[in-house]
């Protein structure tokens, strides 16, 4: 039958009978396409579609997803045993709870299969529109509930958007910036992320902690936690803060990355407030900060992060002194002294003084360099425009240390006794860390006069 069809198509033209032939043209360009579709299944089209399913059993993911590179028709074959019940059975695993697995780490296996099957969705869906790749992965992806914002009923012992991230990840890499917009659209849509992003930052921090960790796990298992350039991740963070005002980025910021309780993994918010904290607390905000302040990170200004960090400082309330230093020193050199220079121009001499005296206590109780804190009040002095001003600064520090030391005397001599022993440390460290300080402008006093000579 082929062979005929193809003998009429390349017989000469009858002009007398045109509308036949036209139609008998048509009729041999169904055949041909036809033809053409089914050689490039290759041995594939002399099998059953249930036998060719079949088949598909004995491939790993991996594999499928080569297969479906060889040609259209192969390709179109694969997406729809996607979509049979037994294509989703074996390729939608949803035991995401059952994660201890003997001889695999936890979780491990199901995410590397859902890095699989972003590979595979991704070269099925190679030739469509960016529009009707998402369409479809999400017609693919919608029944499994743990993929969702609040589908899970314990998102705590789930790895559903991890491997959701995963997925994501491999499936949109290598693509534009307008796609990724897309993408981050689309995904907003389906989870309805605005709207609840809206509901935790305009209430009371704390009121609505089940909403405020499911963001928090979204956020950081399915946009942030995967990428391997600083750039995407940059992205990511920048399409969550970016559209909101810059006091609902900093409650944001805070929900995503701020220290959580250990028993239920709810956001600690009295954390900063009520007294120091330790580096693992403040490290997620200072690498996310550090992310922003990058260069990779193009729309954001250094004004712009200095601004957020400044607020981020009274989320919810002032933050105690120390721990604002704290969180500037884990933010890096180039952060702290143009936070520190942003109070010197806007005339905070004061404010600087005492943030002073907290880096040089924060160096002490972290071990860290004390000729670091110098170096950086040095460094700082260069910003005042007078010398006077510098003086006045220079002052203003040793007033700080001369205050500081006589409260927490003050709260060691009221103190009681269980008071007592943490009064006293603090104090302890407080005159070391003072003594050190000196220690070190001594130091850099006599080494530059010593230059001079």
């Amino acid at each position: 039958m082929t062979s005929t069809a193809r003998t009429s198509c390349t017989s000469g033209p009858n002009q007398k009978h045109r509308g036949s032939n036209h139609h008998s043209r048509q009729s041999c360009n169904t055949v041909d396409t036809d033809s053409q579709s089914l050689s490039t299944l290759g041995y594939f089209k002399t099998l059953p579609l249930e036998i060719f399913q079949m088949l598909l059993s004995y491939l790993s993911v991996k594999d499928i997803s080569v297969l479906s590179m060889v040609s259209k028709a192969i390709s179109n074959r694969l997406i729809n045993y996607i979509s049979t019940p037994s294509g989703n059975r074996r390729l939608l695993l949803q035991d995401f709870h059952n994660i201890k697995l003997s001889g695999k780490r936890e979780g491990s296996y199901i995410i590397e299969h859902y890095k699989s099957l972003g590979l595979l969705l991704k070269r099925c869906t190679l030739l469509l529109p960016t529009k009707d790749r998402l369409k479809y992965i999400h017609k693919v992806l919608s029944e499994v509930s743990c993929f969702k914002l609040n589908g899970c009923p314990s998102p705590l012992h789930c790895v559903g958007l991890q491997c959701y991230g995963v997925f994501l990840q491999i499936l949109i890499a290598g693509w534009d910036e307008l796609e990724c917009h897309r993408v981050f659209n689309f995904l907003c849509e389906l989870s309805n992320l605005p709207r609840k992003v809206q509901a935790v930052v305009s209430c009371k921090p704390g009121s609505a902690r089940k909403l405020e960790l499911r963001i928090r796990l979204f956020c950081r298992s399915v946009l942030l936690n995967h990428w391997i350039h600083r750039s995407d991740s940059a992205f990511w963070l920048t399409r969550i803060l970016k559209p909101w005002p810059m006091v609902n980025q900093a409650r944001l910021l805070y929900i995503i990355f701020g220290p959580v309780s250990s028993l239920d993994g709810h956001v600690v918010w009295q954390k900063m407030i009520e007294g120091p904290t330790d580096e693992t607390s403040l490290k997620g905000l200072a690498d996310a900060i550090k992310l922003l302040y990058d260069p990779e990170a193009r729309e954001w200004t250094a004004d712009d992060v200095i601004s957020l960090v400044d607020e981020l400082s009274v989320v919810p309330r002032e933050w105690l002194l120390e721990n604002n230093a704290r969180l500037l020193i884990l933010s890096g050199n180039n952060i702290c002294f143009t936070f520190m220079a942003s109070k010197a121009v806007n005339g905070r001499a004061v404010e600087l003084a005492r943030l002073v005296v907290f880096l040089a206590l924060v160096c002490e109780k972290d071990l860290y360099c004390m000729d670091w804190a110098v170096k950086m009040m040095q460094k700082v002095c260069k910003v005042f425009s007078t010398p006077g001003e510098r003086n006045i600064f220079l002052q203003s520090v040793e007033n700080a240390f001369a205050h500081m030391v006589m409260d927490m005397l003050q709260a060691v001599l009221a103190g009681n006794r269980d008071q007592e022993d943490i009064s006293f440390l603090n104090l302890f460290h407080l005159v070391n860390a003072q003594a050190n300080f000196h220690k070190e402008i001594l130091y850099l006093t006599m080494r530059s006069g010593s230059n001079t000579i």
